[in-house]
């Protein structure tokens, strides 16, 4: 399992690189090659987690290397996605490093088999749902800080001849407010099934603890950020600038806390 880790992290980096040539020379073959090293990353990344189910006792998924590693998992399947409908390549400049410190991070702090087994499916289900939620958040950010990028470009009228290494901002657009529009009812059913959890077994549905309190702000902040987003119909250019906010507070929130606590 470890060694399909790092296996994923050091294909995940070297898609970042090729990302990052991509978007330099706005190659359009080096862009082909930077999805396929994600792809395969994320094959050796799910094999690991195939690998995780294998061992006796069953590692806890809540443990937090193991949650992070699940999330970036979850984002770069929903970046697979949306790379289907878009120029996406020039993106894994970003996506690229970021998966490889999650997978390294899980790959530094292998499971240790001795600990219990996960009491109950609501911890499960918390993971799987708050880190698919999480994972299509981190998507919307990245739309959202590419967004801001080209426009800022463009505004400078730094256009190069060439091939785009970027999509259209209505392209960003498109996928910030599709990542959304999905990722935060995820995130609030894992919010729930998180509830659930604490309630089954400390017989209460919030305890104090920072964790769920920073969750608990992260998660109405978001939820401010949909209705200004879908109901106010914010504009593109501020939505893509609250995407990235919002994530790098709620990634704070959960992971920041997480370590800090």
């Amino acid at each position: 399992m470890t060694l399909l880790l790092q296996l994923a992290a050091a294909l995940y980096l070297a898609s970042g690189l090729a990302g990052a040539v991509s978007l330099s020379i706005a190659g359009v073959r080096t862009g082909r090659v930077a999805l396929a090293l994600l792809g395969t990353a994320a094959l050796a990344h799910a094999a690991s987690f195939i690998a995780l189910h294998g061992v006796e006792p069953v590692p806890r998924l809540t443990d937090l290397p193991q949650a992070v590693s699940f999330m970036a998992l979850m984002g770069v399947i929903a970046f697979g996605v949306f790379a289907r409908r878009g120029r996406l390549a020039g993106l894994t400049v970003l996506l690229g490093p970021l998966a490889f410190l999650a997978a390294f991070f899980a790959a530094l702090h292998a499971p240790d088999p001795d600990v219990d087994v996960m009491a109950g499916a609501w911890p499960h289900a918390h993971v799987l749902l708050a880190g698919s939620g999480l994972a299509l958040l981190a998507v919307a950010a990245a739309a959202g800080g590419f967004y801001l990028v080209e426009n800022r470009r463009l505004k400078r009228k730094l256009i190069h001849a060439g091939p785009r290494a970027l999509p259209s901002l209505e392209t960003l657009d498109r996928i910030n407010a599709a990542a959304l529009a999905v990722g935060f009812p995820l995130l609030t059913l894992g919010v729930l099934t998180g509830m659930m959890w604490v309630q089954g077994a400390r017989g209460a549905w919030f305890t104090g603890s920072a964790h769920e309190a920073w969750n608990g702000i992260a998660w109405l902040i978001y939820a401010a950020l949909v209705a200004a987003r879908f109901a106010a119909q914010q504009g593109a250019r501020d939505a893509a600038a609250s995407a990235v906010a919002g994530f790098a507070f709620l990634l704070f929130a959960v992971v920041g806390v997480g370590i800090l606590a």
